[in-house]
């Protein structure tokens, strides 16, 4: 009889043991924005089992027209999210979502064709770049907003085309990039007001007057940077260096932002556009839209340390989990065919899952999750 409840306690532990193990799985979550879908995908990710689109949340108030969902955003807190409707008519909104219920908070209007945000450590503010498509090209600006009461405080004029809209770890400075001036533009966080600009035209990096010229390098041959992301450093490089994506000369500038001088070039392949800083300041990520694929570098040594393909061409936006262990990856991809999301080992360097998404998949951020029991993650 003993031998026999042992038997029967053995087999039941050796079943219960896989559906524990399962049970206690880590799950990254991410959201992720369909520009030509007017659809949030909220894929949930688990090592071993792989991807899955876990909800579908509709934006955009034009039945006719695309509003087109850009740049998406998750607060520090993990408590909301921001996607920018691009599109507007003419002017582009940013919309706050409630994450988890993913219930719409509030709308707020910006400027033309809203794209990248950047939020403050706090939760605070958000800086959004208007990158504006609109009529003749003429400087443009970012939108400051409280997000509280999601209120535009002001706009910052910055220059032609500003992108990759990021604040740095301490939340003094924003940085963004400006694709048709070739600059580097710095905002200080307490004043609103442009404290730095560095030319970034091949061959002319340079400090500008903080002030001075926003329409950028005119004249300085067909050589040209193309700025489409600005990433400040981590770790041991937080608050001192910010990474720039030249996407039309294939190459990574590192620029020290106390210096104001270029520290480091990291050669990429073609059209490097979105980029990503693993949370120890170890490995920097770059999307790299000409070649579907994404350079993984070595930031201590400088040098690329693989290169992985993508499931989609228009390799798009990139985010990393927390841990360091995982990119994850949004493809736009081409015409009819939709987008989808990888998700990279970055231990391996391998994609370890792919799912299909809305049309062209874009903006992308990780979400803690909902919290624990007792309010605790």
């Amino acid at each position: 009889m003993r031998g026999f409840l042992a038997g029967t306690l053995l087999g039941l532990t050796l079943a219960v043991l896989p559906q524990v193990a399962r049970a206690q799985s880590t799950v990254y979550r991410v959201y992720v924005a369909n520009e030509s879908s007017d659809l949030i995908n909220r894929v949930a990710f688990t090592p071993g089992e792989g991807a899955v689109v876990e909800k579908e949340i509709a934006v955009g108030v034009m039945p006719g027209d695309n509003d087109g969902a850009h740049g998406l955003s998750v607060s520090p807190d993990g408590r909301y999210w921001y996607v920018t409707i691009a599109h507007g008519t003419p002017y582009g909104y940013v919309w706050k979502f409630r994450a988890g219920p993913d219930t719409l908070v509030a709308r707020t209007r910006l400027g033309l064709f809203p794209a990248t945000m950047g939020i403050t450590p706090d939760g605070q503010f958000m800086l959004t770049a208007n990158f504006n498509l609109h009529g003749d090209m003429v400087p443009s600006d970012i939108s400051v907003v409280y997000t509280p009461e999601m209120v535009e405080i002001t706009k910052v004029r910055t220059c032609l085309m500003p992108h990759g809209s990021r604040v740095r770890p301490d939340g003094v400075k924003q940085y963004s990039a400006c694709m048709h001036s070739d600059q580097l533009v710095e905002i200080d966080v307490g004043t609103f007001e442009v404290t730095g600009r560095f030319g970034v035209a091949p061959g002319h990096e340079r400090p500008m007057a903080a002030h001075g010229e926003m329409e950028g390098h005119g004249g300085m041959g067909d050589r040209v940077c193309s700025p489409t992301w600005v990433e400040p450093g981590l770790g041991t490089r937080a608050n001192l260096v910010v990474y720039v994506a030249c996407n039309r000369n294939q190459e990574i500038l590192e620029v020290d932002t106390e210096r104001w001088e270029v520290s480091r070039r990291l050669a990429t392949g073609k059209g490097p556009y979105n980029l990503e800083v693993t949370g120890d300041g170890g490995r920097l990520l770059a999307t790299l839209k000409g070649e579907q694929a994404v350079a993984v570098f070595d930031l201590e040594s400088g040098r690329e340390i693989g290169r992985v393909a993508t499931s989609r061409p228009v390799t798009h936006g990139v985010v990393a989990s927390p841990d360091g262990r995982y990119a994850f990856v949004t493809n736009e991809s081409v015409g009819s065919v939709r987008g989808t999301l990888d998700v990279i080992d970055l231990e391996t360097l391998e994609v370890v899952a792919t799912v299909e998404l809305g049309h062209q998949s874009g903006g992308i951020d990780f979400w803690p999750g909902p919290p624990a029991p007792g309010g605790v993650r």
